[in-house]
């Protein structure tokens, strides 16, 4: 009886161990690839001496992007190896400013090419966040001409001076996601003049406002570029 006890303790002393260990692993996998794992089910649709299928629905988030993924995972076996197969993929993702996102996911259900799935998604993420921190760090800096109207998390910042009402110059920052899977930052700058202040200013210059912007984001970089920008509205060195 002593003994059955101390093999129960060793073999219950081994599988903490090992769950602790998948613990670790599993904590130092989302620092890496910023994904992290909600829940993980699996059913056994099928199951023989040479096959296995099963039902797969794995949900998650990465960043403030939350998703879940169900798909059936075939595996055979052969003599000498196993081969395994991902078929009707399905992602469900919170999309509600992700417009850009739908294709992309189409795109992934037909090729059922999840690593590209979860590479890209890191990818947007890392996109966005550059971009939340960028328009907080503005509106702490200059916080008299600067304001977030959608939250920090949205596509644009309004940037006008408190002496110059209806005058207000727009940062829209949206981050695109190809098909393929190609993320690409998309900074445009967009002017509104009341009828009267356009009057006391060339349409030259209002009109190409948009073209010298990106101009300085050839040349300085996002961050340097809607700064000048703000400096400018702001019509001194410090707002």
């Amino acid at each position: 009886m002593f003994a059955q006890k101390q093999d129960d303790g060793m073999v219950l002393a081994r599988l903490k161990k090992e769950v602790e260990d998948l613990e670790e692993d599993l904590r130092w996998q989302s620092q890496m690839n910023g994904i992290r794992m909600n829940s993980c089910t699996k059913k056994t649709l099928q199951s023989s001496g040479s096959k296995l299928v099963q039902q797969i629905c794995v949900s998650g988030h990465c960043s403030e992007l939350i998703f879940q993924v169900e798909f059936q995972l075939t595996e055979v076996k052969h003599s000498q190896r196993s081969e395994r197969m991902i078929t009707d993929l399905n992602v469900v993702m919170d999309t509600g400013d992700l417009q850009n996102f739908s294709s992309f996911l189409s795109g992934v259900e037909e090729t059922m090419d999840l690593l590209l799935f979860f590479r890209t998604q890191r990818a947007f993420t890392d996109r966005c966040d550059d971009r939340r921190r960028t328009f907080q760090h503005f509106q702490k800096k200059y916080p008299s001409v600067v304001s977030l109207p959608g939250g920090c998390r949205s596509e644009v910042m309004t940037v006008n001076h408190p002496k110059l009402p209806g005058c207000i110059v727009f940062i829209h920052w949206s981050v695109e996601v190809s098909r393929e899977g190609q993320v690409t930052p998309n900074i445009d700058l967009l002017t509104k003049i009341p009828e009267r202040a356009l009057q006391l200013f060339p349409s030259e210059a209002v009109g190409c406002a948009a073209e010298a912007f990106h101009s300085l984001l050839r040349i300085l970089g996002p961050e340097a570029a809607m700064e000048s920008v703000i400096r400018a509205v702001s019509l001194s060195q410090d707002a």
